[in-house]
C-alpha cells in the first residue's frame, strides 16, 4: 500500500507541466512583441542591418527556448507523470513514447548547447558593443555546454543497454520460448524447410548487415523466432517476381524506425517466412526490440488476454516492442471473435510501431481469412503506411523434394 501511494504522488508533478504551458503562452507574447517592434523600426527606415540580424537571433532564441519547454513538457509528463495516448496521431513527433530519462537529458542538453549557440552569436554580430571580459566568459560557458551535452550522449549509452538488458532479462520469453541454436535449425528445417547450400550470393543491392550493439543477441534470442534466417542467406534467384529493390530498402531497418509496416504475400515455399525474420534480425541488430510469433500463436495470445480481461495491458504492453512479426495469415481459420482482436492490434499498433505480416493472399482476398465485416477496416490501416512485397514461383520445398525423387 505504501509504494501505491508513493507512487501516486507523481501526479504533484502535473501542475509543474502545466506552470510551463503557461510559460510557454508568454514566450509566445514575447515574440510576437519582438517581431511587431521589428517591423516597425524597419518601416521607419530606422533598423539598421545589424539591427535587424540581432532581431531575428532573439526571435530565434525565443523559438529554440518555446521548443526546449515543448520537449519538457511533452517528454518530461510521459516519462515522469502518464502515458499520453494520442492514438496514432500523425502528427505525433518521432521522439514521443521513446522517450526515458536518458534521451530526455540528452536532448534538453543538445538544445541547451544551440539556445547558447545563439547567445554567442549574438555577442559575436555586436561585438563592437561587447565587452572583451563577456565575450571570453561567453565562450567558456559555452564550450561548458558542449562538453557536458557529449558527456551526457557518451554515458546514455551504455545506461540504455543496462536498461535494455534488464527489460530482455525480466522478460526473456515472447509467444514462443526461445530454443537453442540446433533446435532451432531443426525446428527452421521441419516448417520451412532448409534453404540450398549452393544458393547463389545475395545481389550487391542488398545493404551490409548494420553493426550490432552488445545486446543485439539477447533481442534476437528474446524475439522468439523459430530459426536464424538471414537476408544474406536468402536465394534471390528462386522467385520468379520478387522486388529486390524493396529488399535492399527494408533491409536497412528504417521502416522501423519510421513505423511503417512490412505485407510479404505469396504461395507457400517462396520465401515469405525467411524475410521476415531476416528483417527482424536485421532491426534486433539495429537496437530495435522484435517479437515474432504465427497468427494462430498470436490469437491464441490475445484471446488468453481477453479471457484474463487485460487485453487493453497486453496491447500497451506490446508497445515496448517496435515491431511485431505475424507469421502465416491465411494458413488456418480465424473466427469473427478472433478477427476483432487482430483488428484492435493493428488498430492500436497504427501509426505508432510497426508490424511485419506474411500472408498466402493478397490483402483484397483478406475477407476469406477475417470475414466481411473488419477486414476492410485493418486491411485500410495495416497497408496505409506499408511497402507490399509479392513472391511468385514455386516452393522450394517442393522443388528439392522432386529433385531428391528424380536423382
Amino acid at each position: 500500500m505504501l509504494g501505491y501511494t508513493l507512487f501516486a504522488t507523481r501526479w504533484l508533478q502535473a501542475p509543474l507541466y502545466f506552470g510551463l504551458v503557461v510559460v510557454q503562452g508568454v514566450y509566445v507574447y514575447k515574440f510576437f512583441n519582438e517581431l511587431w517592434t521589428l517591423i516597425l523600426r524597419c518601416v521607419s527606415g530606422r533598423a539598421t542591418e545589424t539591427y535587424v540580424m540581432l532581431s531575428v537571433l532573439k526571435l530565434v532564441d525565443v523559438v529554440m527556448i518555446a521548443n526546449l519547454l515543448i520537449m519538457v513538457i511533452v517528454g518530461g509528463y510521459e516519462t515522469f507523470v502518464s502515458r499520453i495516448d494520442l492514438t496514432g496521431h500523425r502528427d505525433q513527433p518521432e521522439w514521443f513514447s521513446h522517450v526515458n530519462p536518458n534521451v530526455l537529458k540528452v536532448k534538453l542538453a543538445t538544445a541547451i548547447v544551440g539556445i547558447s549557440s545563439v547567445h554567442l552569436l549574438q555577442m559575436f554580430v555586436d561585438v563592437q558593443h561587447t565587452a572583451q571580459h563577456s565575450l571570453l566568459w561567453g565562450t567558456t560557458i559555452h564550450m561548458a555546454f558542449i562538453l557536458s551535452a557529449a558527456i551526457l550522449a557518451y554515458m546514455s549509452g551504455p545506461m540504455a543497454a543496462h536498461a535494455d538488458r534488464g527489460h530482455a532479462e525480466r522478460h526473456p520469453a515472447g509467444p514462443e520460448p526461445a530454443r537453442p541454436p540446433q533446435a532451432e535449425q531443426n525446428h527452421g528445417d521441419q516448417r520451412h524447410g532448409k534453404l540450398e547450400q549452393d544458393a547463389p550470393a545475395a545481389t550487391p543491392a542488398l545493404p551490409r548487415q548494420p553493426s550490432p550493439d552488445a545486446d543485439a543477441e539477447t533481442r534476437i534470442r528474446a524475439a522468439g523466432f523459430p530459426a536464424r534466417k538471414l537476408l544474406e542467406d536468402f536465394d534471390q534467384q528462386h522467385p520468379r517476381g520478387f522486388d529486390r529493390e524493396a529488399l535492399a530498402r527494408l533491409g536497412k531497418a528504417e521502416f522501423v524506425t519510421a513505423r511503417r509496416n512490412v505485407v510479404l504475400v505469396g504461395p507457400p515455399g517462396t520465401g515469405k517466412t525467411h524475410l521476415a525474420i531476416g528483417l527482424g534480425v536485421r532491426a534486433c541488430r539495429a537496437g530495435h526490440r522484435v517479437l515474432f510469433a504465427t497468427a494462430a500463436e498470436w490469437a491464441a495470445r490475445l484471446s488468453e488476454a481477453r479471457a484474463a480481461g487485460r487485453l487493453d495491458a497486453e496491447l500497451a504492453a506490446l508497445d515496448d516492442y517496435p515491431l511485431l512479426i505475424v507469421d502465416e495469415v491465411g494458413y488456418t481459420p480465424i473466427d469473427a471473435a478472433t478477427a476483432g482482436l487482430f483488428f484492435r492490434l493493428v488498430a492500436h499498433r497504427y501509426e505508432r510501431a510497426s508490424l511485419i505480416v506474411t500472408s498466402d493472399r493478397p490483402l483484397g482476398r483478406w475477407d476469406e481469412v477475417f470475414g466481411g465485416a473488419c477486414a476492410p477496416a485493418m486491411v485500410d490501416r495495416l497497408a496505409h503506411h506499408a511497402e507490399l512485397v509479392r513472391l511468385d514461383g514455386d516452393s522450394y520445398r517442393t522443388r528439392r523434394a522432386t529433385s531428391a525423387w528424380a536423382d
